[in-house]
Protein backbone atom coordinates (compact mmCIF):
# COMPACT_ATOMS: atom_id res chain seq x y z
CA UNK A 1 0.00 0.00 0.00
CA UNK A 2 1.45 3.18 -1.01
CA UNK A 3 0.94 6.79 -1.71
CA UNK A 4 0.57 6.77 -5.63
CA UNK A 5 -0.24 10.60 -6.30
CA UNK A 6 0.28 14.02 -4.74
CA UNK A 7 -1.61 16.91 -6.31
CA UNK A 8 -2.34 20.87 -5.27
CA UNK A 9 -3.70 23.65 -6.93
CA UNK A 10 -4.30 26.83 -5.84
CA UNK A 11 -6.07 30.32 -7.30
CA UNK A 12 -6.02 33.35 -5.68
CA UNK A 13 -10.01 33.83 -5.36
CA UNK A 14 -12.21 36.94 -4.78
CA UNK A 15 -14.06 35.57 -1.77
CA UNK A 16 -14.12 38.52 0.54
CA UNK A 17 -14.14 37.34 4.42
CA UNK A 18 -13.56 39.98 7.10
CA UNK A 19 -13.33 42.62 4.44
CA UNK A 20 -10.71 40.97 3.40
CA UNK A 21 -9.58 39.13 -0.15
CA UNK A 22 -8.06 35.57 1.00
CA UNK A 23 -6.16 32.70 -1.01
CA UNK A 24 -8.59 29.64 -1.58
CA UNK A 25 -7.46 26.23 -2.23
CA UNK A 26 -9.37 24.91 -5.09
CA UNK A 27 -8.26 21.23 -4.95
CA UNK A 28 -5.92 18.54 -4.09
CA UNK A 29 -5.50 15.30 -4.71
CA UNK A 30 -3.81 12.42 -2.55
CA UNK A 31 -4.45 8.66 -3.86
CA UNK A 32 -3.52 5.73 -1.85
CA UNK A 33 -2.87 2.38 -3.63
CA UNK A 34 -4.70 -0.14 -1.91
CA UNK A 35 -3.57 -3.18 -4.04
CA UNK A 36 -6.50 -5.54 -6.27
CA UNK A 37 -6.89 -2.46 -8.39
CA UNK A 38 -8.83 -0.45 -5.37
CA UNK A 39 -7.53 3.23 -4.76
CA UNK A 40 -8.68 5.39 -2.41
CA UNK A 41 -8.40 8.82 -2.54
CA UNK A 42 -9.06 12.41 -0.51
CA UNK A 43 -10.42 15.46 -2.53
CA UNK A 44 -10.22 19.04 -1.18
CA UNK A 45 -13.77 20.54 -0.16
CA UNK A 46 -11.93 23.82 1.12
CA UNK A 47 -11.28 24.50 4.66
CA UNK A 48 -13.23 25.67 7.84
CA UNK A 49 -13.23 29.12 9.41
CA UNK A 50 -13.82 28.15 13.65
CA UNK A 51 -12.86 30.18 16.41
CA UNK A 52 -10.66 28.13 18.54
CA UNK A 53 -13.26 27.58 21.55
CA UNK A 54 -15.33 25.68 19.30
CA UNK A 55 -12.46 22.94 19.42
CA UNK A 56 -10.38 24.38 22.59
CA UNK A 57 -12.69 24.95 24.77
CA UNK A 58 -12.54 23.60 28.17
CA UNK A 59 -9.35 22.34 27.66
CA UNK A 60 -6.56 22.92 30.37
CA UNK A 61 -5.51 25.90 29.14
CA UNK A 62 -1.70 26.39 29.65
CA UNK A 63 -0.71 23.20 28.55
CA UNK A 64 -3.23 23.56 25.29
CA UNK A 65 -1.55 26.73 24.23
CA UNK A 66 1.60 25.10 24.43
CA UNK A 67 0.80 22.33 22.31
CA UNK A 68 -1.04 24.41 19.43
CA UNK A 69 1.77 26.82 19.29
CA UNK A 70 3.90 24.25 19.11
CA UNK A 71 2.23 23.14 15.84
CA UNK A 72 2.33 26.67 14.51
CA UNK A 73 -1.27 27.57 14.95
CA UNK A 74 -3.62 30.27 17.16
CA UNK A 75 -5.62 29.40 19.60
CA UNK A 76 -8.41 32.06 18.60
CA UNK A 77 -8.87 30.90 15.04
CA UNK A 78 -8.53 27.74 13.20
CA UNK A 79 -9.19 26.40 9.85
CA UNK A 80 -9.20 22.89 8.98
CA UNK A 81 -9.16 21.61 6.02
CA UNK A 82 -11.48 19.09 4.60
CA UNK A 83 -10.91 15.87 2.99
CA UNK A 84 -13.64 14.12 1.48
CA UNK A 85 -12.78 10.89 1.11
CA UNK A 86 -13.38 8.68 -2.41
CA UNK A 87 -13.02 4.73 -2.89
CA UNK A 88 -12.50 3.13 -6.49
CA UNK A 89 -12.72 -0.61 -6.66
CA UNK A 90 -13.12 -1.06 -10.48
CA UNK A 91 -16.95 -1.77 -9.70
CA UNK A 92 -18.19 0.63 -6.48
CA UNK A 93 -16.88 4.10 -6.32
CA UNK A 94 -17.69 5.26 -3.38
CA UNK A 95 -17.92 8.95 -1.45
CA UNK A 96 -17.27 8.89 2.04
CA UNK A 97 -19.13 12.47 2.77
CA UNK A 98 -20.57 15.32 0.14
CA UNK A 99 -18.90 18.43 1.78
CA UNK A 100 -20.17 21.39 3.00
CA UNK A 101 -21.75 23.24 -0.29
CA UNK A 102 -23.20 26.42 -0.73
CA UNK A 103 -24.55 27.34 2.25
CA UNK A 104 -22.11 27.41 5.09
CA UNK A 105 -18.92 28.79 4.45
CA UNK A 106 -17.49 30.55 1.64
CA UNK A 107 -14.10 28.72 2.23
CA UNK A 108 -15.37 25.53 1.99
CA UNK A 109 -18.23 23.33 -0.71
CA UNK A 110 -15.19 22.73 -3.35
CA UNK A 111 -15.99 19.19 -3.74
CA UNK A 112 -17.52 19.92 -7.10
CA UNK A 113 -14.10 21.60 -8.29
CA UNK A 114 -11.80 18.74 -7.19
CA UNK A 115 -14.05 16.30 -8.70
CA UNK A 116 -13.60 18.28 -11.79
CA UNK A 117 -10.38 18.15 -11.76
CA UNK A 118 -9.67 15.10 -11.70
CA UNK A 119 -12.39 14.42 -14.64
CA UNK A 120 -15.08 12.24 -12.12
CA UNK A 121 -18.26 13.69 -12.45
CA UNK A 122 -21.47 13.31 -10.22
CA UNK A 123 -23.51 10.21 -11.82
CA UNK A 124 -20.09 8.06 -11.54
CA UNK A 125 -20.52 7.97 -7.79
CA UNK A 126 -22.06 5.05 -7.26
CA UNK A 127 -22.45 5.31 -3.65
CA UNK A 128 -22.24 7.68 -0.82
CA UNK A 129 -21.53 6.70 2.76
CA UNK A 130 -21.95 9.41 5.60
CA UNK A 131 -19.67 9.53 8.76
CA UNK A 132 -22.05 11.49 9.99
CA UNK A 133 -24.49 14.64 9.72
CA UNK A 134 -22.76 17.86 10.35
CA UNK A 135 -22.77 20.64 8.22
CA UNK A 136 -19.33 20.26 6.58
CA UNK A 137 -20.32 16.42 5.50
CA UNK A 138 -23.60 16.33 4.60
CA UNK A 139 -24.53 20.07 3.38
CA UNK A 140 -23.30 19.21 -0.33
CA UNK A 141 -25.71 16.46 -0.72
CA UNK A 142 -28.48 19.22 -2.96
CA UNK A 143 -28.18 20.80 -5.86
CA UNK A 144 -29.56 24.02 -7.02
CA UNK A 145 -32.70 22.30 -7.67
CA UNK A 146 -32.71 20.49 -3.99
CA UNK A 147 -32.10 17.26 -5.63
CA UNK A 148 -29.55 15.04 -4.56
CA UNK A 149 -26.37 15.95 -6.46
CA UNK A 150 -25.12 12.67 -6.72
CA UNK A 151 -28.10 10.96 -8.29
CA UNK A 152 -27.24 7.28 -9.39
CA UNK A 153 -25.65 6.80 -6.04
CA UNK A 154 -27.32 4.64 -3.37
CA UNK A 155 -27.23 6.74 0.00
CA UNK A 156 -25.96 5.13 3.26
CA UNK A 157 -26.20 6.37 7.33
CA UNK A 158 -25.63 4.59 10.00
CA UNK A 159 -29.35 3.76 12.09
CA UNK A 160 -28.36 6.05 15.07
CA UNK A 161 -27.35 8.74 13.11
CA UNK A 162 -30.58 8.85 11.05
CA UNK A 163 -32.84 8.37 14.22
CA UNK A 164 -31.00 11.25 15.79
CA UNK A 165 -31.21 14.50 13.18
CA UNK A 166 -34.44 13.00 11.74
CA UNK A 167 -36.12 13.03 14.92
CA UNK A 168 -38.24 16.96 15.24
CA UNK A 169 -37.20 16.91 19.42
CA UNK A 170 -33.59 17.59 17.86
CA UNK A 171 -34.08 21.02 17.28
CA UNK A 172 -34.45 21.69 20.77
CA UNK A 173 -32.37 19.89 22.62
CA UNK A 174 -29.23 19.61 20.21
CA UNK A 175 -28.30 23.60 22.30
CA UNK A 176 -28.55 27.02 20.34
CA UNK A 177 -25.08 27.14 18.66
CA UNK A 178 -26.18 23.63 16.66
CA UNK A 179 -29.59 24.23 15.69
CA UNK A 180 -29.07 25.69 12.12
CA UNK A 181 -26.77 22.03 12.15
CA UNK A 182 -30.17 19.84 13.26
CA UNK A 183 -32.77 22.20 10.72
CA UNK A 184 -30.01 21.96 7.50
CA UNK A 185 -29.74 17.81 8.56
CA UNK A 186 -33.18 17.20 8.91
CA UNK A 187 -34.00 18.86 5.31
CA UNK A 188 -31.11 17.15 3.64
CA UNK A 189 -32.30 13.98 4.95
CA UNK A 190 -35.86 13.92 4.52
CA UNK A 191 -34.94 14.21 0.57
CA UNK A 192 -33.70 10.59 0.96
CA UNK A 193 -36.65 9.55 3.33
CA UNK A 194 -37.49 6.67 0.99
CA UNK A 195 -33.95 4.95 -0.57
CA UNK A 196 -31.65 5.21 2.33
CA UNK A 197 -29.58 2.25 3.35
CA UNK A 198 -29.19 2.32 7.43
CA UNK A 199 -26.71 0.20 9.22
CA UNK A 200 -25.23 -1.01 12.24
CA UNK A 201 -22.01 -1.09 13.60
CA UNK A 202 -19.47 -3.29 12.47
CA UNK A 203 -21.67 -4.05 8.70
CA UNK A 204 -20.20 -4.63 5.80
CA UNK A 205 -21.64 -1.99 3.59
CA UNK A 206 -19.80 -2.72 0.64
CA UNK A 207 -16.88 -5.65 0.24
CA UNK A 208 -14.32 -4.21 2.15
CA UNK A 209 -15.87 -1.26 3.37
CA UNK A 210 -17.31 -2.20 7.22
CA UNK A 211 -18.75 0.09 9.65
CA UNK A 212 -17.01 0.82 13.23
CA UNK A 213 -18.56 2.93 15.53
CA UNK A 214 -16.95 6.01 16.86
CA UNK A 215 -20.04 7.33 18.47
CA UNK A 216 -19.25 11.21 20.52
CA UNK A 217 -18.86 13.73 17.96
CA UNK A 218 -22.95 13.03 16.90
CA UNK A 219 -24.97 10.24 18.68
CA UNK A 220 -24.29 7.86 15.87
CA UNK A 221 -20.33 8.81 14.06
CA UNK A 222 -19.18 5.96 12.16
CA UNK A 223 -15.81 5.65 11.11
CA UNK A 224 -15.45 2.86 8.15
CA UNK A 225 -12.44 -0.11 8.11
CA UNK A 226 -11.61 -0.19 4.43
CA UNK A 227 -9.96 -3.64 3.57
CA UNK A 228 -8.21 -3.96 6.92
CA UNK A 229 -5.61 -1.54 5.77
CA UNK A 230 -7.34 2.13 6.37
CA UNK A 231 -9.84 3.33 8.28
CA UNK A 232 -11.64 6.32 7.21
CA UNK A 233 -12.31 8.36 10.48
CA UNK A 234 -14.21 11.16 9.62
CA UNK A 235 -14.45 13.81 12.40
CA UNK A 236 -13.98 11.01 15.48
CA UNK A 237 -9.85 12.13 15.34
CA UNK A 238 -10.57 15.94 14.38
CA UNK A 239 -7.50 17.47 14.76
CA UNK A 240 -3.48 17.17 14.29
CA UNK A 241 -2.73 18.26 17.80
CA UNK A 242 -4.30 18.21 20.70
CA UNK A 243 -6.50 15.33 19.71
CA UNK A 244 -3.30 13.17 19.61
CA UNK A 245 -1.40 14.49 22.04
CA UNK A 246 -4.29 14.48 24.53
CA UNK A 247 -6.70 12.50 23.01
CA UNK A 248 -8.47 12.06 26.65
CA UNK A 249 -9.10 15.55 26.70
CA UNK A 250 -13.23 16.60 25.75
CA UNK A 251 -13.21 18.42 22.55
CA UNK A 252 -15.52 21.64 22.22
CA UNK A 253 -16.69 20.00 18.67
CA UNK A 254 -18.05 16.81 19.97
CA UNK A 255 -21.53 16.91 20.71
CA UNK A 256 -20.55 14.61 24.04
CA UNK A 257 -17.50 15.74 24.94
CA UNK A 258 -16.72 13.01 27.24
CA UNK A 259 -17.62 9.80 24.95
CA UNK A 260 -15.89 11.71 21.77
CA UNK A 261 -12.42 11.35 24.55
CA UNK A 262 -13.35 7.74 25.10
CA UNK A 263 -14.07 7.01 20.90
CA UNK A 264 -10.83 8.70 20.05
CA UNK A 265 -8.31 6.69 23.08
CA UNK A 266 -9.91 3.63 21.50
CA UNK A 267 -9.67 4.28 17.81
CA UNK A 268 -5.68 5.46 18.12
CA UNK A 269 -5.12 2.49 20.13
CA UNK A 270 -6.91 0.33 17.12
CA UNK A 271 -4.91 2.12 14.76
CA UNK A 272 -1.49 1.71 16.23
CA UNK A 273 -2.71 -2.67 16.84
CA UNK A 274 -3.81 -3.42 13.63
CA UNK A 275 -1.02 -0.98 11.89
CA UNK A 276 -3.82 0.89 9.78
CA UNK A 277 -3.40 4.16 7.82
CA UNK A 278 -5.55 7.03 9.06
CA UNK A 279 -7.91 9.25 6.88
CA UNK A 280 -8.68 12.18 8.80
CA UNK A 281 -11.01 14.31 7.80
CA UNK A 282 -9.57 17.34 9.15
CA UNK A 283 -6.35 16.49 8.95
CA UNK A 284 -3.72 18.49 7.04
CA UNK A 285 -1.70 17.34 3.99
CA UNK A 286 -4.53 15.89 2.11
CA UNK A 287 -5.72 14.04 5.53
CA UNK A 288 -3.70 10.59 4.80
CA UNK A 289 -1.12 9.73 7.46
CA UNK A 290 0.09 7.18 10.13
CA UNK A 291 -0.08 7.38 13.70
CA UNK A 292 2.78 6.16 16.34
CA UNK A 293 3.01 6.31 20.04
CA UNK A 294 4.72 8.83 21.91
CA UNK A 295 5.56 9.61 25.25
CA UNK A 296 2.45 10.84 26.57
CA UNK A 297 -0.32 10.17 23.76
CA UNK A 298 0.14 9.97 19.76
CA UNK A 299 1.60 12.01 17.06
CA UNK A 300 0.40 12.34 13.28
CA UNK A 301 2.48 11.80 11.13
CA UNK A 302 1.36 12.96 7.04
CA UNK A 303 2.08 10.16 4.82
CA UNK A 304 3.95 11.77 1.84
Amino acid sequence: MRITRRSLMAATGAAALAGSVLPRRVWAETALDLGGGASLTTLSDGNLVLPGDFILGGMPQAEMTDIVTRYGLSTDQLTPPCNVTLYRDGTNTVLFDVGSGPDFMPSAGKITEAMDAIGLAPEEVTHVIFTHAHPDHIWGLLDEFDEPLFYEAAYHIGRQEWEYWTDPATVDTIGLERQSFAVGAARRLAVLEDSINLFEDATEILPGIASVASFGHTPGHMAFDVGGKVLVGGDAIGNHHVAFERPQWPSGSDQDPEMGAATRVALLDRIVADDLTLVGFHLPGGGIGRVERATDGYRYVEDL
